[in-house]
This record gives C-alpha cells, structure tokens and sequence, in this order.
C-alpha cells in the first residue's frame, strides 16, 4: 500500500499527516509505528487522519500516537490540520468545525498564518480525566514508591496531570513522568505536564507524552497547565507557555467556558511511503 503523507510540525511537536478522503486509507497499529518510527519510516510523534465528516462538522480528524493506539485529542495536531486541509485545497472556509474522539472543535486560521483553537471547557471530574479520586479537588497527592508527588489533574478531551516544579531543566520528566503516565490511578494512562511558572502571564512547560514519551511541545498540555495554574490562583487568564519547541497563548476566562490556543502550523515536507 502506498501512502501520500504530509510531514508537519506545530513548536516542534512533529506529525505524518494523511488524506483519507482522497486516497484509501486502512492502518494497523504495526504501520502506524512503522511510520512513527525515526530510523526505519517518517519519524513523528503522532499520525494525523484528515476524513470525511459523519455529523454536522466540516471533517473527522483521527489521532494515533506513536506506539499504535489512537488518541482522543491533540491540540497542536488540531493546528496542523487546519494548515493540511487550507494548504490542500479541501476547504476556504477560516473556521471549520472537526470531529474528534472527545467531540467537536473549531479551529480558525488567522491572518498572519497562525491557528487558534477552541480546545473546548475543561473538565475536573475525577471520572471525566479519568482518575481514582473520591472528589474533584485543586490538587491530589500521588504515591510514587518511596515519596509523594503533588499533582492537578484536568481532562482537555485527554486526561492531564500537571505538577508545579522549580525549574524545568531539572525536572524529572523521563523517570517520573514514565511512572506517572502508567500509574494505576490513570486507568486509560496519563499525559504528565511539569510547569514552571515564571511569572503571572508566563510559565515553562516540559510534557512526557501518553505512547510518545517527551515531546517538544504539547498543546493540549499546554492549555491543562494554564487551567491548573488559573485554578490554583498562580496565573492570569492569558498566558504565554514557553516549551522546548517554541511558544504557544492560552486563554481561559473562567470555569464554564473553553481554553483558546493559538500557536503556529508548519509544513515540513510532502512525500509518498510503501507499507
């Protein structure tokens, strides 16, 4: 089976982009992580689907990461598929509506090339992220072998758990994040985000990535850790998130309306793959 493909990158969280609308499309998780893999395929962090709509939306946008298991959200993945179906002439419109495994978003794209999403209203819940928890409360302390670790936990469409630390460059994202992302109170595994808040409009963010591991940036992560850092009264409602990829704006208003995100979308290069 030949494949066309899109290599794109949003801040440098990087992914094979393909149109199951105008070609047959049928992956299993082995090709998915053929085509994750950097060695021996394309190389990304996540495989993105552009189909057909099945409800009132505009397209179906499918997320797999790379370890084969599909994703309920990614927020720079939705700014990469805004760019994808513009750059490709699938539509004109500036804001289209997308399904996705955990609803309905609407991306639109802005003048100057950057894309803003409506990553929709977060959720607390402990059976909405999901999480073992007898309440929703700001922060949870998680048993990690022989300490605890502070964490907040917020669905944005993908379970987040989010933990404050002194700097980002000695936060213990491969080991720790590792643990947390697997940890039994994570029943469907967890995307772990460490925050670093520089300010009330700015913070750092480091994101170890459900089935990808770290990644150069997170976008959905990016809007958990803002949401937390607003809950827990640390943040203003705008805020700058600097990752190791690049910067992204978030902006949540209040508990009962959506997190806006606005970041770039770029095209890396078009190509074509034998599976």
């Amino acid at each position: 089976m030949k494949l066309k493909f899109t290599k794109m990158q949003g801040i440098g969280n990087d992914f094979v982009v393909i149109d199951a609308i105008n070609q047959p499309v049928s992956l299993h998780p082995d090709q998915i992580r053929l085509l994750s893999d950097r060695h021996f395929g394309v190389g990304c962090d996540q495989i993105l689907l552009v189909e057909k709509a099945t409800h009132q939306a505009d397209f179906r946008y499918r997320i797999f990461n790379a370890d084969g298991n599909e994703v309920e959200q990614c927020g720079n993945g939705a700014r990469c598929f805004v760019r994808y179906v513009h750059d490709h002439g699938l539509t004109q419109k500036k804001l289209i509506d997308v399904e996705t495994l955990s609803g309905v978003i609407s991306p639109r794209l802005e003048a100057n090339g950057d894309v803003t999403v409506n990553m929709g209203v977060p959720k607390f819940a402990p059976a909405d992220i999901p999480f073992t928890a007898e309440k929703d409360t700001l922060t949870h302390l998680l048993d990690l072998n022989d300490k605890n670790v502070k964490i907040s936990v917020v669905s944005m469409g993908n379970p987040h758990a989010v933990t404050i630390v002194p700097s980002i460059i000695q936060a213990p994202v491969l080991t720790e994040g590792a643990m947390i992302e697997c940890h039994p109170r994570f029943p469907n595994r967890v995307n772990v985000g460490y925050m670093q808040i520089t300010s009330r409009n700015n913070i750092k963010l480091r994101v170890y990535e459900r089935g990808s591991g770290e990644t150069l940036a997170c976008g959905s992560g990016a809007c958990a850790a803002v949401v937390a850092g607003i809950r827990l009264k640390l943040l203003e409602p705008k805020v700058k998130v600097s990752t190791r990829g690049g910067d992204l704006f978030i902006r949540w208003e209040d508990r009962n309306q959506p997190v806006w995100m606005t970041g770039p979308a770029v095209t890396v290069f078009e190509g074509e793959i034998n599976l």
